[in-house]
């Protein structure tokens, strides 16, 4: 069960031209985004590129050996992915530019973006997927009643001013989560001179799109380039409206917790892949869909601003001020969803059997997985 910090020991030693760019370089370039080097790394336009193995050296030299915690959901294995990248014949010479990140609460937007320069005439675009905080999930909510949300503005932007800032290379984008779903939207909608550029799209398990994009000429136009990549369980790659062309990669976790990217296996330079998505993700897939296609706009914007208002009334501002004192946020949540409004409150209820009803499923599944491979072992036994 190998996976991207498994990839590096491997095949750091490997330059660009003996190995050339694959879609496990990818995934790291993606998850190497959620890093704040705001300070380390220059915004768009704001100054020359730093190395890849400097900028992770002065990530760690200002967070002075203390031990780094990425967020709830966001998987902790990013700091050695980073530290190994750094020592890495492969990445350590890369250099990084134009990071930008904006958090805001008002507008409910949270956004960062880097590039990073691969040293052959070519850049890859990473876009940061949801990071720890609650707005962030908030503006992902919102994607189920918004047509456009605030990230996918500024992500065509950000496509636009970069290209503009590297005119003879060739670009890559990509993205994990929300990141995914920002690496579509940005191609589609940066304009027919940039997408002519562009060599390849990674969408790493992003959800889809409130309407579908697929019929449209800008889609049409970068299609051919685009992979969306999906573990057998997927469940945020499945959501909204999306192609349905996608690969299947293997994933040693279960339900949404294959979502981690560094739950997917690896073997030589690419994911270990499958034919398709697994009983457990179509079930869970019709069960979230069959959810939120029995609520019109209004509903679920309802229902995103009710689920809001009961986290928000805890006071956290990230799943790990929430986790923090879980008792205090229980009790505070309770209160608060008492308050809501009838309708508020039956939503809000529904949505909650369906995340039970998918967790059975996938622990039941989980179980039934074991099960079979212990009875693999004892009759090999």
């Amino acid at each position: 069960m190998s996976n991207l910090l498994d990839y590096l020991d491997w095949r750091g030693d490997l330059s660009l031209e003996s190995s050339p760019f694959n879609e496990v370089d990818n995934l790291l370039f993606a998850e190497l985004s959620f890093l704040d080097l705001a300070g380390i790394v220059p915004d768009v336009g704001a100054g020359e590129s730093v190395e890849l193995c400097q900028a992770v050296s002065e990530y760690f030299r200002r967070n002075k050996g203390k031990k780094i915690h990425m967020g709830v959901l966001v998987p902790n294995e990013i700091v050695s992915m980073a530290e190994k990248m750094a020592m890495s014949c492969r990445f350590a010479h890369m250099r990084l530019n134009c990071f930008h990140s904006c958090l805001d609460t008002d507008r409910e937007v949270q956004f960062a973006a880097l590039t990073i320069e691969l040293g052959d005439g070519t850049i890859y675009i990473a876009f940061r997927g949801t990071d720890d905080t609650l707005v962030g999930w908030k503006e992902d909510f919102n994607m189920a009643f918004c047509p456009i949300v605030p990230s996918q503005r500024m992500a065509v932007e950000y496509v636009q001013r970069t290209a503009a800032l590297y005119p003879g290379c060739g670009i890559r984008i990509g993205g994990h989560s929300k990141g995914g779903n920002l690496t579509v939207y940005s191609a589609v909608c940066c304009g027919e001179e940039i997408q002519k550029r562009i060599l390849g799209l990674y969408n790493n398990d992003g959800p889809g799109f409130k309407e579908s994009l697929v019929g449209t000429a800008g889609y049409q136009r970068i299609r051919d380039r685009l992979v969306t990549i999906v573990p057998e369980s997927s469940v945020v790659g499945m959501l909204l409206e999306h192609d349905d062309n996608y690969t299947v990669v293997r994933s040693h976790e279960q339900g949404i917790y294959q979502h981690d990217g560094f739950s997917w296996e690896v073997l030589g330079r690419s994911f270990v892949h499958v034919d398709d998505i697994s009983a457990e993700g179509r079930n869970n897939d019709k069960a979230i869909r069959s959810f939120i296609g029995e609520l019109d706009d209004q509903q679920r914007s309802l229902f995103v601003d009710a689920l809001f208002e009961v986290l928000g009334s805890t006071n956290a501002q990230t799943l790990t001020e929430l986790e923090s004192d879980p008792m205090k946020a229980v009790s505070n949540m309770i209160k608060s969803y008492k308050e809501l409004n009838k309708e508020a409150r039956q939503i809000l209820s529904r949505a909650i059997k369906v995340l039970l009803q998918v967790g059975t499923e996938n622990l039941r599944g989980g179980l039934e997985e074991k099960g079979q491979e212990i009875k693999k072992l004892l009759k090999l036994k």
